[in-house]
């Protein structure tokens, strides 16, 4: 797929998957994210980003992150796009953008940069060695201060560049952002949900989302609103789904850390809606009771905001 298909592929709903382990989280079970990959395609589901931070990136093996994308890749039709993550040493990213490629994935979501130490020009020549080491569309993803608007400016001129993943809860930013950088990449919501209204109107193209592998009718529902500009059904849904997303953002019990409830949570409503979930692997833990309550209670939100379609 070109570049410029794949910018307009990004124009959508993005499905950052979660991945379902075994009762002891020891393995993934394929058979049951493929299962929810397709139940995802049924519902409407047509862009996929697996392995990124809701799918546990770096909680998965090397192995595990390229059979995980294989096999989104075998679960959707050919209308589909899926986008795998890959973060760490150029050599890391190398050997999963090759697996990806010769898995049928169509682009690569580079992971926001974990290094202790980085330097403007490093992450330049960091992202163009990506770039000119794959033909898969890259994507950029931005979940911090150290990708900085003038980096991203660069990067967005170039051709390999289709898509930018901008997660930081900063809308003024996001807005000098888009408006510094003279590239045509397509902008993508990183904050899901929360955020479609105000990031839409800021420039952004499409979001992703977490709440999305339970509930993928009603995000659909959101994004088809918002793109068509009815401000109303839009402001409703999203009303609905906010509860659910601010619960993923809290640190959980027992804990200080921020949004450690992030893909647990996820993980309770797959089970709540009926999908294959299974726990989480460490350093994160499960909800606690009380916060699955809530999220039953959240989920049911969601499930009674009718209806979904326009008036």
């Amino acid at each position: 797929m070109n570049e410029d298909a794949l910018r307009r592929r990004f124009r959508d709903v993005a499905f950052t998957t979660a991945v379902p382990f075994t009762d002891d989280a020891a393995d993934v079970r394929y058979d049951a994210l493929a299962e929810n990959v397709a139940d995802l395609y049924d519902a409407g589901a047509r862009l996929f980003v697996p392995c990124g931070n809701t799918g546990e990136y770096y909680a998965l093996s090397e192995a595990e992150r390229k059979r995980v994308v294989r096999t989104h890749v075998e679960a959707t039709g050919d209308d589909a796009t899926v986008a795998g993550g890959a973060g760490g040493s150029l050599a890391t990213v190398r050997s999963l953008t090759d697996a990806y490629e010769d898995a049928g994935a169509d682009a690569v979501m580079v992971m926001h940069p974990d290094h202790t130490y980085v330097h403007e020009e490093g992450l330049r020549e960091y992202y163009r060695a990506v770039c000119e080491s794959t033909d898969l569309g890259v994507v950029i993803y931005k979940r911090g201060p150290e990708l900085t608007r003038e980096v991203l400016a660069d990067l967005s001129e170039r051709e390999s560049v289709v898509a930018v993943k901008f997660a930081v809860n900063d809308v003024k930013e996001f807005a000098a952002t888009v408006a510094d950088a003279p590239g045509e990449v397509t902008w993508v919501n990183g904050l899901a949900e929360r955020f479609a209204l105000s990031y839409a109107v800021e420039g952004a193209a499409g979001y992703t989302t977490g709440v999305g592998n339970f509930a993928p009718e009603a995000t659909l529902a959101l994004f088809e609103a918002v793109d068509a500009g009815e401000w109303e059904r839009a402001r409703r849904l999203q009303r609905a789904i906010r509860p659910f997303e601010d619960l993923r953002e809290e640190t959980g019990e027992g804990n200080s850390l921020a949004a450690a409830n992030n893909v647990p949570a996820v993980k309770e409503g797959m089970r709540l809606a009926g999908y294959r979930a299974g726990p989480v692997r460490p350093p994160l833990t499960g909800l606690s009771e009380a916060d699955a309550d809530r999220a039953a209670d959240y989920y049911d939100r969601i499930v009674d905001a009718q209806p979904l379609t326009a008036d």
